[in-house]
């Protein structure tokens, strides 16, 4: 019974992180358009002496970017330095060492 209950557990997790995983592609998919859209658009509007390297044009794309980021530590880059590779080889490296030392 507790096997099935880990089991189910492990899969309500994978299935949690899979969601999150596809709602920040989902989430770059339509940074990606909106704002190549809007830059084709402004470009397509400029002027004959003005620059498409104007702060105005990208404030949109920077601010997002911004929301993007953390959308993006918020899914992936909650381990980045201590993932879980990292604390089974410490959990390892520790065990081995306490061998040695009793």
């Amino acid at each position: 019974m507790e096997h099935q209950y880990l089991e189910e557990e492990k899969y309500l997790s994978a299935k949690k992180k899979v969601e999150k995983t596809k709602g920040f592609y989902w989430h770059l998919f339509w940074y990606v358009l909106v704002n190549g859209y809007l830059l084709v658009m402004i470009y397509k509007n400029l002027d004959a002496d003005e620059s498409l390297f104007e702060y105005g044009h990208f404030s949109t794309a920077f601010f997002w970017g911004i929301g993007l980021a953390f959308h993006w530590f918020g899914v992936f880059g909650r381990n980045i330095v201590f993932s879980k590779d990292w604390e089974d080889r410490k959990m390892k490296e520790f065990m081995d060492k306490d061998k040695f030392d009793l």
